[in-house]
């Protein structure tokens, strides 16, 4: 009980800040500020929750998950193009059946661009931190330039679709619809995690494989074989996480996965390496940190996070969770 207690505790501190900034401005400026926080931090939540996940299950620091999140992106709107007259429909039905095939395209890229990453530049360097630092951000680096060639080197505009343009207006809080849309995918793709991780054999087996390697091989399980599988679902994740922020910034560049993964690595260093809950929470206060600081002193939003992880890091070392298995 004391477990799922703390566990709680610490998923109240964004609500808490939330509330604490209430007086700002007022009640419309407020919702409107949380709102477009919280979509924020779910799209970082979308892509640092498989950069947690391969570091707490394979120990592997893997610097270029940027390149998963550029190129699925790349690849997510080539096929939003393709689908033209689904995505640039009036209805709102064909523009989401054209969003999820376009998502669909930019995580199975993303994927398989994981699988190879996997198989050729991290497998030979398991184990020793130092050299996946350094080969995988040469891999990122790589698949950058491979970008520019294939896509060019300009930004690339991506305009949202008719019907996710606009916002309601309640009570005089603008609710937008991409952010309600990035907000709503966003809080399923966390309690999805959960459940899988917590609820399912794959999970279970996922847990006790970081726990006992040997013991769990012993029982007939290849582990190996299901870690390359959450490595390739978390390139896979980072594929969804960039066509969502490319929609969101309604640009795309070859270096929006690098300057994206700041935010991604602070979000899991907040959260504690491995931890889900934890990335959640953090991707929830640096959404919110950043736009209330934005909007009370611009000059220091850009810095608003790396401020955060100090404050908490300073408060808790290794990070606000631990991850589930762990003890």
């Amino acid at each position: 009980m004391g477990y799922v207690r703390d566990r709680l505790a610490y998923f109240t501190v964004p609500v808490l800040i939330a509330l604490a900034l209430l007086p700002i401005g007022s009640m419309p400026t407020w919702g409107t500020l949380t709102l477009a926080g919280l979509a924020m931090g779910l799209m970082i939540f979308i892509m640092a929750s498989g950069l947690t996940l391969v570091f707490g299950l394979m120990d592997v620091l893997n610097f270029g998950h940027g390149a998963m999140i550029s190129f699925g992106a790349f690849v997510g709107v080539s096929a939003l193009v393709a689908l033209g007259p689904l995505y640039g429909a009036a209805g709102i039905e064909l523009n989401l059946v054209a969003l999820l095939l376009g998502a669909l395209a930019a995580m199975v890229a993303a994927g398989v661009l994981g699988l190879v990453f996997e198989r050729l530049i991290v497998r030979p360097v398991y184990g020793h931190h130092l050299k996946q630092i350094l080969i995988t951000t040469g891999g990122l680096i790589v698949v950058e330039q491979l970008i520019i060639v294939i896509w060019g080197p300009n930004e690339i505009p991506i305009p949202r679709p008719e019907s996710l343009k606009g916002a309601f207006i309640v009570g005089g809080v603008v609710l937008e619809k991409y952010r309600l849309l990035a907000v709503g995918l966003g809080l399923a793709l966390f309690v999805a995690l959960r459940i899988i991780l917590t609820r399912t054999k794959i999970g279970l087996l996922v847990r006790a494989g970081v726990e006992n390697r040997e013991m769990v091989e012993a029982l007939g399980y290849r582990i190996s074989v299901l870690f390359i599988g959450v490595f390739v679902v978390a390139s896979a994740l980072g594929g969804l996480g960039g066509i969502m922020w490319g929609l969101y910034d309604e640009v795309i560049t070859a270096q929006m996965g690098m300057s994206v993964m700041i935010l991604v690595f602070i979000t899991i260093i907040i959260g504690g390496l491995g931890s889900i809950e934890g990335c959640f929470v953090a991707a929830l206060l640096i959404g919110l940190t950043n736009n209330y600081v934005a909007y009370l002193a611009p000059k220091l939003s850009l810095g608003s996070a790396i401020l955060l992880m100090v404050v908490v890091l300073m408060w808790r070392p290794n990070g606000l969770l631990q991850p589930s298995g762990s003890r």
